[in-house]
């Protein structure tokens, strides 16, 4: 099923009919069937700009162009590599576009990764495109189509050649007629989202990140934020496919001029947003999975999104409906779609909708089944007075849940942890912290590292559940914390018992860090030291 509905285009206010929506394509297709040629045959532009690229004759990385089509309506291009090595970078291209073109070679037919680049694409919701079958001019090309039709039933096919350019005034047509109905991405109302998914410096303009826009308009004057790092920034200025704008709505590819942010403080991966879009990043995603086989409860696969990824558990909920147990945080939303791959050995298993970002960490039940099946339909959810009172359902309580490992430590040294809705606004200095303390996750700076300054914001972000004070002299963030607990959790659970030793390879960390946490999930209660020096859960009162 396509993500996006078919539409008609409605009139303005002369009653022409309005512009149509800027759309994201992407190529698809196995390694060496011709993506990048036949773009550049469309569009003139030769997507592979690294020198590793243009000497081995493959794409390592995501390329870029515009195409213009037989209606004057302009598509961003993503091409995608095709090689197996290079999945994750084809997912993170993917996951921001409207309909696909395929790509097989007349002279190979379907390939492995022709069907792994077609399950990614279902996974994503992505149902509109047209499959071009290149190299016609060294091969008949029935065969390839007929495959095409089996493995992408209902996708127009056609036959062209990139080095003579036959059929290529035919594939723009069709993809013309792909792209006509598409209703687009919300630009109007919704808060501006973009996934990077490259960040360079332009001497005497500054930081630059590129990415799909997802939702919203980015002008020049707005105010992000850079996500999860928590930093404000200021566009500078707007480009579409090298051209400055006013104004990019959703839908396109758009680089970013930002000040406020240097080269180091931004990263491919992160997200930059309105600050009322309300993103926080989440360990816990609660969705309904489609997928061929259904997976086991417990198992370990590869969650993308965005232009992130991070490995989880898939806990079960009932159905359809899982619960994604992140090990790193991803940036998500109510309704984004996320590809799902096994490890070992890496493929891909299908796709998930997020039904909430945001979920406690619970199993299943008659009440959530009936909640997540509401959600799944968009009805309105009552209000629970339940949920907001355990804090499952605002950033806030979210952090405070996270933070719970720590409490017992934090009171008997002395700090007492208030609402933070009730805590004094933070300074920009507890909040460049804060920053740090997450990007610096499991090795956090000790507090003789810190300058003057920060050090003297560490009660107060303690006291808005924002860093957890581990021993006398470390403080992590929450996040951390939470997603160290779990880990120490399921280690025991595992193995019977966790050492020194094993939280050190856990962690990849140093016996520093493990010594200190370990000592302080006893203080908290979570753990019990054995004569041994192993540690064992604590035993829980009814």
């Amino acid at each position: 099923m396509s993500r996006h509905p078919r539409a008609p285009s409605a009139p303005d206010r002369d009653g022409a009919p309005a512009a149509a929506p800027p759309l994201t394509l992407g190529t698809a297709g196995h390694i060496d069937h011709g993506k990048t040629a036949l773009i550049a045959a469309l569009t003139g532009v030769d997507t592979d700009r690294l020198p590793e690229e243009r000497s081995r004759g493959i794409s390592i990385e995501l390329g870029y162009a515009p195409l213009r089509l037989p209606s004057g309506r302009q598509l961003s291009v993503v091409d995608v590599p095709g090689h197996e090595r290079f999945v994750r970078t084809m997912v993170a291209g993917a996951t921001g576009i409207d309909l696909f073109l395929m790509v097989v070679a007349a002279d190979d037919g379907v390939m492995p990764q022709t069907r792994e680049h077609a399950a990614v694409l279902a996974g994503l919701g992505v149902g509109a495109g047209v499959v071009a079958v290149t190299k016609s001019d060294l091969a008949e090309p029935d065969l390839a189509i007929e495959e095409a039709g089996e493995l992408l039933p209902g996708i127009a096919a056609v036959a062209v050649s990139a080095r003579t350019g036959a059929g290529l005034d035919e594939l723009r047509a069709k993809l013309d007629e792909a792209a006509s109905g598409l209703a687009g991405r919300p630009s109007d109302e919704a808060p501006a989202r973009l996934h990077i998914d490259r960040v360079f410096t332009i001497k005497g303009a500054g930081t630059v990140v590129t990415g799909t826009l997802w939702a919203g308009t980015v002008s020049p004057g707005d105010e992000l934020l850079v996500l999860p790092r928590d930093r404000r920034a200021r566009v500078r200025g707007v480009q579409v496919h090298d051209r400055p704008v006013q104004s990019a709505p959703a839908g396109q590819r758009v680089a970013v001029n930002l000040t406020g942010v240097a080269r180091p403080e931004v990263a491919r991966g992160d997200v930059l947003a309105a600050p009322e879009a309300g993103l926080e990043p989440s360990f816990r995603l609660d969705v309904a999975l489609a997928t061929p086989e259904r997976p086991r409860h417990g198992q370990r696969v590869q969650v993308h999104h965005g232009t992130r990824e991070s490995p989880a558990r898939l806990a079960e909920l009932g159905g359809r409906f899982w619960q994604l147990r992140l090990e790193h945080p991803l940036l998500a939303a109510s309704g984004d779609r996320v590809v799902l791959r096994s490890i070992a050995p890496p493929d891909t298993l299908g796709g998930a909708i997020v039904l909430d970002a945001r979920p406690p960490r619970h199993g299943p039940s008659r009440e959530l089944t009936a909640r997540l099946t509401r959600l799944e339909r968009g009805e309105p959810e009552p209000a629970s007075p339940a949920r907001t009172a355990a804090g499952d359902e605002s950033p806030a309580g979210q952090r405070a849940t996270a933070a719970k490992g720590g409490a017992a430590v934090d009171l008997a040294l002395g700090d007492s942890p208030v609402p933070e809705a009730a805590a004094t606004p933070l300074s920009d200095t507890a909040l460049a912290l804060e920053a740090r303390l997450r990007e610096a996750w499991f090795e956090p700076p000790i507090e003789s590292e810190l300058d003057p300054g920060q050090a003297a914001e560490l009660p107060a972000l303690r006291q808005a559940g924002r860093a957890v004070r581990v021993g006398r002299a470390l403080h992590y963030h929450p996040d951390a914390v939470a997603e160290i607990e779990r880990r120490v959790v399921a280690a025991i659970e595992r193995e019977g018992s966790i050492t020194l030793a094993g939280l050190r390879d856990e962690l990849q960390t140093s016996r520093k860090f493990a010594q200190a946490l370990l000592e302080h999930f006893d203080a908290a209660k979570l753990t019990r030291r054995l004569p041994s020096d192993e540690r064992v859960l604590r035993a829980r009162r009814p």
